[in-house]
């Protein structure tokens, strides 16, 4: 997800639904002027019927230069969220690289794109991560991959636009309570199903243990609206943090990170998934 300031407008990316949606809603009621970024019509003439002030969706497809150069040139007159779930020695590469693209690459072309307006009104950079990016989690390996890769991402360009006085900050929220959250679980149940059988003998436990942890995970979601008043003091504050850590999961990964030694973690979330035991040899 990339943000962008310039004198009052706000660039949202990845508006459609969930924490972009929210985002821009939130945003828009505080009485910036939003363009809120969307790949199909209907989903931005849903979001405008939502707002209450100047909100103006514009197509724009992170994955597609043209798309992106043309929403620029609207807005000079980004949240782009998916996960991607299976073991990795069974993942097809093509895969691993369309969550790059969308999660890491993309987030960065619209930055490239947008940097001219940023530099000229002063503007800010507020990146989506997640408590993914600072703890790996099994079967999440390109998600997590991604989110890591936009943590490095943000530190390197925090300090090549510090000279220029552009603030860069990173969001990185738990679990949040959005419609993709519930089609991501389901996306991910799916593509176990279509794995080679051997995945079953080697994971059957571990994937039985993940079920139950995202049913618990999703009880305990926090609503979008927390990531939003995040984005918003990025956005607004004097001086904004360079880290935003939102939801008690994220404080709890946060912890775990800088406290519990790395065998440690890997024991107690080996546990929780099932996957201290050696599998059954076939």
């Amino acid at each position: 997800m990339t943000r962008t300031v310039i004198k009052g407008a706000v660039v949202v990316t990845g508006a459609s639904r969930g924490i972009g949606e929210a985002c821009a809603l939130h945003l828009d009621r505080l009485g910036f002027s939003v363009f809120a970024g969307v790949r199909r019509e209907a989903d931005g003439d849903a979001l405008k019927q939502k707002a209450c002030n100047g909100l103006t969706p514009i197509l724009i497809d992170v994955t597609d230069t043209a798309s992106i150069m043309s929403a620029v040139n609207i807005v000079g007159a980004g949240v782009g969220e998916a996960g991607l779930a299976g073991p990795l020695e069974f993942l097809p590469l093509a895969r691993l690289r369309e969550q790059f693209e969308v999660n890491v690459i993309g987030q960065v072309a619209v930055t490239q794109a947008f940097l001219p307006l940023l530099q000229k009104g002063k503007g800010r950079i507020v990146n989506l991560g997640s408590m993914e990016g600072r703890m790996a989690m099994p079967f999440l390996g390109p998600y997590c991959a991604s989110k890591f890769a936009m943590e490095a991402l943000t530190d390197s360009l925090r300090l090549e636009l510090r000279p220029r006085g552009i603030s860069v900050s990173i969001v990185e929220p738990g679990v949040v309570a959005t419609p993709i959250l519930e089609k991501s679980i389901a996306a991910a149940e799916e593509i176990v199903k279509n794995l080679p059988p051997q995945v079953h003998d080697l994971y059957d436990i571990a994937i039985s243990a993940g079920h139950k942890v995202a049913d618990e995970l999703v009880k305990a979601a926090i609503p979008a609206a927390d990531v939003a008043r995040a984005v918003t003091h990025a956005l607004t504050a004097k001086r904004p943090k360079t880290r935003y850590i939102v939801g008690r999961d994220a404080r709890l990964v946060a912890m775990m990170v800088r406290f519990v030694p790395d065998r440690i973690r890997d024991w107690l979330m080996a546990r929780q998934m099932g996957l201290l035991r050696r599998p059954q040899s076939s």
